[in-house]
């Protein structure tokens, strides 16, 4: 984690240092987590999230992108949809922590400089890395940690953006991340740790999601865009 956080801190200087434009600001929201513990509803933000955004607008129809999230995601069989969970009774918290890499994509121009305010839906993808708590269940069924790990994610974020005033952006998205692991709810716990194959429960073949819903604020800055042809 901590050198994809040092690379893209790299990027962001050395960016700063072209006449581009530039956006910095924050993420707030909610998050949920999809897998074999508690409820399976895909949006249904249940704890708080938050990180850092920046990006690197490389013409009027995508940028790059680069952010640090740290969200908590938690599950309880208690409030599942399904009777065999709530038989069952398993419960987790966890904390992940991401750093992301990827290109934004606009359904439609996003020309801050046009004098008028815009508006556009967009698209996000990349490549996540984040750490987060490994955890397992102990023999009265209590889930606990007992290590951390980290993993790599797909996101696949769908959003709407719009300006306000001239220096400011404002967004609202919706954001999954398929990760690699099955181990963020403990029902296969990471590998190495003793009686491994009599911890694990639920769908094997499944791995986590986590998502994060909620509303992105930028501040623009550097010169007016030469945009260029990538």
């Amino acid at each position: 984690m901590k050198y994809f956080t040092a690379l893209i801190f790299f990027m962001i200087v050395t960016f700063i240092g072209h006449s581009q434009t530039y956006e910095i600001g924050g993420m707030l929201g909610g998050s949920n987590y999809i897998g074999d513990v508690g409820k399976t509803n895909y949006i249904n933000p249940n704890s708080f999230a938050f990180g850092g955004l920046f990006k690197w607008n490389r013409s009027a129809r995508h940028a790059f992108r680069a952010s640090i999230l740290v969200a908590n995601i938690k599950g309880d069989d208690a409030e599942s949809n399904e009777t065999r969970r709530q038989q069952r009774g398993y419960s987790f918290e966890n904390t992940i922590t991401e750093a992301s890499l990827g290109i934004e994509y606009t359904f439609w121009d996003f020309n801050m400089y046009s004098g008028k305010p815009v508006s556009t839906p967009y698209l996000y993808t990349g490549l996540t890395y984040f750490g987060y708590n490994a955890l397992y269940k102990r023999s009265d069924d209590v889930i606990v940690k007992y290590d951390t790990a980290g993993n790599v994610a797909i996101p696949m974020v769908v959003g709407f953006k719009a300006t306000v005033g001239t220096k400011m952006v404002l967004g609202f998205e919706v954001g999954a991340r398929y990760t690699f692991t099955d181990a963020l709810d403990s029902s296969q716990p990471v590998k190495g740790l003793a009686d491994e194959e009599n911890l694990t429960f639920g769908n094997t073949n499944s791995d986590d999601w986590y998502v994060f819903t909620g509303v992105t604020l930028t501040f623009t800055f550097g010169r007016k865009p030469c945009y260029c042809n990538f």
